[in-house]
């Protein structure tokens, strides 16, 4: 029963730092905006920078990985011993952070809507929390996607996948866990289901570019476009 009971007390208090609203509460704070208000709606970095800016997206951003890497000092602090229980508590913070208790909404219908992010961040800072030099890799490969691709949606997925692989890899030289690969996979999963309605638009071709390669990317997509016409 003991052992029940603090199970279930990390995984509520990981979930409950996960719903903490950074993004909300940051763009109140800079501009008195409600970031569900805005753009995409979510509560993240990117939809945080559209409302007051790149410091308040930057902050936001840096909030959101912080209470992933707070799961591993949650479960530190009552359950130091279980691989499994870290797995769980990082996915719990990045299921509050998508479907925040605090941004509680009920809508016209009556239908119960918890809104938040897609995650991103927070699977980062989960992926930290089981291995802390882990962020020296996933940063700099996530940045080259976005300055590359230009899709912000995309860096989002890549997070969770390149846990995926450098877990794998871990494991597969014998210096790491494979319980850490489902955390990779399940992040991805929940990643891929918040970002739904940007995968459409990938598919579409309309989704939003951002970033510093985004002239860069329109002129080719426009290029490519008169090329078509031409033949």
């Amino acid at each position: 029963m003991i052992v029940f009971l603090r199970v279930t007390t990390v995984l509520i208090l990981s979930y409950l730092v996960g719903s903490i609203p950074s993004g909300w509460i940051i763009v109140k704070i800079a501009n008195g905006k409600d970031v569900r208000r805005v753009e995409s709606g979510r509560t993240g970095g990117t939809n945080a920078m559209r409302a007051a800016g790149w410091l308040a997206g930057g902050l936001t951003g840096l909030a959101d990985v912080l209470k992933g890497v707070a799961t591993g000092l949650i479960v530190s602090w009552l359950f130091p011993d279980s691989t499994w229980l870290r797995v769980f508590a990082a996915l719990a913070a990045v299921w509050g952070h998508n479907h925040s208790i605090f941004l509680f909404e009920r809508t016209p219908s009556g239908k119960i809507n918890l809104r938040g992010g897609a995650g991103g961040a927070t699977v980062l800072g989960g992926a930290i929390a089981l291995w802390p030099q882990i962020w020296l890799i996933i940063l700099p490969l996530s940045s080259l996607v976005f300055l590359l691709s230009g899709y912000a949606s995309l860096t989002t997925i890549s997070l969770a996948f390149f846990a995926i692989v450098i877990f794998s890899y871990r494991f597969i030289i014998g210096i790491g866990p494979w319980e850490y690969i489902i955390y990779g996979v399940l992040a991805e999963l929940t990643v891929l289901w918040a970002l739904r309605p940007n995968l459409k638009r990938l598919k579409d071709g309309t989704e939003r570019i951002a970033g510093p390669s985004a002239n860069w990317i329109k002129k080719s997509i426009q290029k490519a476009s008169s090329n078509q016409h031409i033949f």
